[in-house]
């Protein structure tokens, strides 16, 4: 919370840490914001993230189970809601970063059986999924979040809109790898063909789904592939300057859209009388500069639930700045 993020809604973890990490949260152990757990991810034999020879003896248990078949993913969402996930993470196709986006690596029986059992059971679930046909297929099985969605049309915008949906673009690590990647001149991973065609469509898509009504949302892979935690903030300034989305629209996502993501609509994420104090106080203004989020020293005050978490303000010293 430190860096300004009252809540968060987890994409997958190691052995089951975000489970804990949540009940070490609600019982005082240590400050923390509000969230929602998710387990390991659910994936198929040989999919994307299933790479390497079987010889090698990885065990990715601790971070992904490997599911073929309905009944194998039904008895895996159980097993995960067993053990405290309150949202489910798939993969049912490649792309941004993980192999081809043409591969669906889970079928439409396998999809619908994850969707089905985490929605019988009261859970939601959300999934990589990178190419329409993928995203066609989530939206059948009634996602509650798609991550990435690079591949989205104007029929997959309209059906977002439709259902409600959340998408998170995570558009930083295409953002920052492509940059980083035009700057050296230098390939800097597999498949950066891929990544840059993708991010390119999706500077045009994006905008598009943000001016229909889609229910976009703030998250990218931070913790793997060069994304630090703690630099979430970052992430901001590749849908503005980037995708040259306005900075009060990209704010919204990580305040309105975020809260009711966490399922806190009424709650949250707007300031309104009745409603909890998660709130910032900036040095600065972030809708003419968004990188002034990105400086930790630039959160005067963060507060969750009226409470404070950070105070840099002084009684009786505040400064007056020129224009």
């Amino acid at each position: 919370m430190a860096i300004g993020f009252t809540g968060a809604v987890s994409a997958g973890t190691l052995h089951n840490i975000d489970v804990t990490l949540k009940r070490a949260i609600e019982a005082g152990m240590i400050p923390g914001p509000r969230f929602v757990p998710c387990g390991q991810d659910l994936i198929t034999t040989g999919d994307s993230v299933d790479v390497h020879p079987t010889w090698w003896k990885l065990h990715l248990e601790g971070g992904v189970l490997i599911c073929d078949g309905p009944d194998e993913f039904r008895k895996a969402v159980r097993s995960e809601i067993k053990e405290g996930a309150e949202i489910i993470k798939v993969n049912p196709t490649g792309g941004h970063g993980l192999g081809s986006a043409d591969v669906m690596t889970m079928t439409i029986e396998e999809i619908n059986a994850a969707a089905d059992t985490a929605h019988d059971r009261g859970k939601r679930i959300r999934g990589h999924t990178i190419s329409k046909r993928g995203i066609i297929a989530a939206l059948d099985a009634r996602f509650d979040l798609i991550d990435h969605c690079d591949m989205m049309d104007d029929e997959c915008i309209e059906r977002l809109v439709k259902q409600g949906t959340f998408v998170t673009p995570s558009l930083y690590f295409p953002y920052m790898t492509v940059e980083r990647n035009r700057r050296s001149g230098k390939s800097a991973m597999p498949g950066m063909d891929e990544l840059e065609r993708g991010l390119e469509h999706s500077y045009k898509v994006v905008p598009k789904a943000n001016a229909a009504g889609v229910k976009l949302v703030v998250g990218d892979d931070f913790g793997v592939a060069g994304l630090v935690h703690g630099d979430y903030a970052k992430e901001l300034e590749a849908y503005v300057k980037g995708a040259g989305i306005p900075a009060l629209d990209v704010i919204g996502w990580a305040t309105r859209n975020g809260a009711e993501m966490l399922g806190m609509k009424d709650d949250l994420g707007t300031i309104e009388a009745g409603k909890l104090a998660d709130l910032l106080v900036i040095n600065g203004d972030p809708v003419r500069d968004i990188t002034v989020l990105q400086d930790r020293a630039n959160l005067d005050v963060i507060m969750r639930g009226g409470k404070f978490i950070e105070c840099q303000l002084v009684p009786g010293k505040a400064v007056a700045k020129s224009a």
